[in-house]
């Protein structure tokens, strides 16, 4: 899963939805270093993500994709599933989406002092460029995912990947309306 949808699902603090960013920023990060409920965000964020990459409207939905793109499926649909989520966000939360992203983009500024240097500056763009309101739109979906390409360092074919979305946009939303409320469930029992 992405940004969006790691905060939304994780454990109801500011520390927690820290962490549950900061599990894609532990390289060289001193994790006993931090608060219990970081480190707690830091474990929802794997289990979370343990539990997307083997489920299997995930596993379906990542064959849609050609051969050549297939590899990066799992990266595109992380980021495609934000999207999803903001489309559909009423199905699954009672909360007022922009008063959910306000409140996300507030306790990243005042919890940056909990962030290693990279994620911070990863967390001031969002902030800044208001990624979680970009990813409402779909061609907003598309250059970041051309943007993860730009930083892969070697030779790929992942440019372009919203051409292979846009053609199976409607298999792929529903492969994820299907996964979500499972994930959903899962995320509320994590310990």
């Amino acid at each position: 899963m992405n940004h969006l949808a790691h905060v939304f699902l994780a454990p109801d603090s500011p520390e927690a939805r820290v962490g549950s960013i900061l599990g894609d920023f532990t390289r060289g990060v001193d994790l006993s270093a931090l608060p219990a409920s970081v480190r707690q965000g830091v474990r929802h964020h794997r289990a979370v993500d343990s539990y997307t990459d083997h489920h299997p409207d995930v596993l379906a939905s990542k064959q849609v994709f050609s051969r050549q793109r297939r590899r990066f499926a799992g990266v595109a649909l992380d980021i495609l599933y934000d999207h999803f989520l903001l489309k559909h966000w009423e199905r699954f939360s009672a909360v007022d989406q922009d008063a959910f992203i306000r409140l996300i983009y507030n306790e990243l500024q005042e919890k940056e002092h909990l962030m290693p240097d990279k994620m911070a500056r990863v967390t001031r763009r969002m902030v800044w460029n208001d990624w979680f309101g970009a990813y409402q739109d779909l061609e907003n979906i598309g250059y970041a995912l051309d943007r993860v390409a730009g930083r892969i360092r070697f030779r790929n074919e992942f440019t372009g990947m919203i051409t292979e979305i846009r053609a199976h946009q409607d298999e792929l939303e529903q492969g994820f309306l299907s996964f979500f409320p499972d994930l959903q469930e899962f995320a509320g029992d994590i310990e």
